[in-house]
């Protein structure tokens, strides 16, 4: 009798031959990435050993070349800074000639635009006449006062005779009279002469004056430099039309150049104005210009208005203004930028020596 099929014994893997188990599926990725990860091991830490070394000797060099300050110096950061100065019209009108453009340097007396003058040409040109009528005028009166003084002179001649006649009885009180009235009308047109005299100078000397009313007019319509600089901003055009006090250019003073830095109360104290400084750019690194200190503020920033602890007082910040030579930034006028950042020092102890680093550039 046959056993029923649910009781049956199913066939094992375990039962079958060894040559029938099939065999685990072979891999050999992440053998290889571990032997990778051995062998890279090495690899990685000597470059860690020449990436350590390379800072160590950057670190080194740079310490040797930027030693600490010694006492007695104190920095500070900041940005290079320099007056604007707005080149503008004083009457409204045209704008006529541009003769310089941005980046250019400037000199002195340079003349940088010119507005629309034809208007003021013909004022100018009238008045002029009126100046040259008013000369002729003078000119007259001037000639018919010689001839009023003569006549005076004449009239005051025959009085004097006749009065010497009259004593002598060699004639008439008559006579005498008509020879008072030739002198009374003498004296009297010499007074009238006189007066159109001072009539014709004052009316040639308002004619001048209107003259050179319209050439102050003219020469205010030529834009000039009032001294060395650079222009930074063109605000205008030509034909353009602009209101009194309208912007043509901004030029940069670059004969005031500056760095303004923060100190604190201990340091600040201790600096007076014409002190040495040195302003070194971010830039230029290795170039440490030579400065002055111009000003020193008198009022404290960054704090409170009133301070009462001494912890709060070390907080205090005072503005110090380090300012560049004028004759050498006029030297240097072509590498005078504005706005680029850098650290100055100030040294307020005038008997210590600058580092090597600090000691300035030519």
């Amino acid at each position: 009798m046959q056993a029923p099929s649910e009781l049956r014994e199913e066939p094992s893997i375990l039962n079958q031959p060894a040559s029938l188990v099939p065999s685990e599926p072979h891999h050999p990725l992440p053998a290889r990435r571990a032997a990778l990860k051995r062998r890279g091991r090495p690899i990685a830490a000597a470059l860690l050993v020449v990436l350590g070394g390379v800072v160590g000797t950057g670190y080194y060099v740079w310490k040797k070349a930027h030693p600490p300050l010694p006492v007695g110096i104190s920095l500070g950061n900041g940005r290079i800074e320099a007056d604007e100065i707005d080149i503008a019209t004083k009457f409204a009108g045209r704008v006529s000639e541009l003769l310089v453009d941005i980046g250019d340097i400037v000199a002195p007396g340079q003349v940088l635009a010119r507005m629309d003058t034809r208007d003021i040409e013909q004022s100018l040109s009238k008045a002029e006449a009126q100046t040259r009528q008013a000369l002729r005028a003078v000119e007259e009166a001037q000639a018919n006062l010689a001839q009023q003084q003569t006549t005076k002179t004449l009239a005051e001649q025959e009085m004097r005779r006749t009065n010497s006649l009259l004593k002598n009885g060699w004639t008439t009180q008559e006579i005498a009279d008509q020879r008072k009235q030739s002198l009374d009308a003498a004296i009297a047109g010499l007074n009238a002469a006189q007066a159109r005299v001072l009539v014709a100078q004052h009316a040639r000397e308002a004619a001048q004056h209107d003259a050179g009313f319209y050439r102050v007019q003219i020469a205010d319509n030529t834009l000039v430099a009032p001294k060395a600089g650079r222009i930074q901003y063109r605000l205008a055009n030509i034909g353009e039309v602009l209101p009194g006090g309208g912007k043509i250019f901004t030029m940069l003073d670059l004969s005031y150049v500056y760095m303004d830095i923060y100190l604190p109360t201990l340091e600040a104290g201790k600096v007076k104005v014409g002190a040495d400084a040195r302003i070194v750019l971010d830039a230029y690194p290795d170039h440490p210009i030579p400065a002055k200190v111009s000003f020193v503020a008198s009022q404290a920033q960054f704090t409170p208005k009133t301070v009462e602890t001494q912890t709060e007082r070390d907080k205090l910040m005072f503005r110090i203004r380090t300012r560049i030579d004028e004759e050498r930034l006029l030297k240097h006028a072509e590498s005078v930028r504005g706005g680029l950042p850098g650290m100055a020092y100030v040294r307020w102890d005038a008997k210590l020596a600058w580092p090597k680093n600090l000691e300035g550039s030519p």
